[in-house]
């Protein structure tokens, strides 16, 4: 019993560690974060980072990893099941929406501290993402098939931009909606 507790204990203070340095990397960048300010957010010494990542970089690596994962196993989820190009895209872009809204912070992250991560990790979560807008990309060509795949990229990107841009520009009480139907429109058409 006494193990599962400090197990559950110590997933728990991993978990505050990660949602702190999203936040703090989102407010002041990677490289303005010392280890002493991430232990601080969670009522630690700096020092007691190294019991839960072998380095700060470490804690970059796996914010960018894990937001890369989860994205691509939502979208994958949601693929799973047999619905219509239309339907497959407005979940997509609720979806993501939803991503955006629950963790901004990491939509930052991801626009900003990239660089940061080294080679093989950066090549990682780059993989990640194109495999996301790959599963993106078949839903869009089953839709409308007269685009070449071009368009269909220089779609895709901007409508990421968009709904990434959400942690910015939301400032309307329906911004999610707003901003779903600019992407629907994006990616769809007018009629869409």
């Amino acid at each position: 019993m006494t193990a599962t507790w400090r197990a559950t204990q110590k997933a728990n203070r991993r978990a505050s560690l990660m949602t702190a340095a999203a936040r703090l990397f989102a407010e002041r960048g990677f490289a303005a974060v010392s280890t002493v300010d991430l232990g601080e957010a969670v009522g630690m010494s700096g020092p007691a980072l190294y019991k839960h990542f072998p380095s700060k970089d470490a804690l970059l690596a796996e914010l960018l990893t894990d937001a890369s994962e989860r994205l691509l196993e939502g979208c994958r989820e949601i693929l799973a099941e047999r619905i219509s190009p239309d339907e497959a895209l407005a979940r997509l872009v609720r979806f993501h929406l939803d991503f955006a809204t629950a963790d901004p912070d990491i939509i930052r992250l991801q626009d900003r501290e990239l660089a940061h991560l080294a080679t093989d990790v950066n090549h990682e979560v780059r993989r990640l993402q194109r495999a996301y807008v790959q599963e993106w990309d078949a839903v869009l060509e089953r839709r409308r098939p007269e685009l070449d795949a071009d368009e269909r990229q220089t779609r895709l990107l901007a409508t990421f931009g968009l709904l990434n841009s959400t942690p910015h520009s939301a400032v309307a009480a329906n911004a999610p909606d707003i901003l779903a139907g600019m992407a629907l429109r994006a990616l769809a058409g007018a009629d869409a």
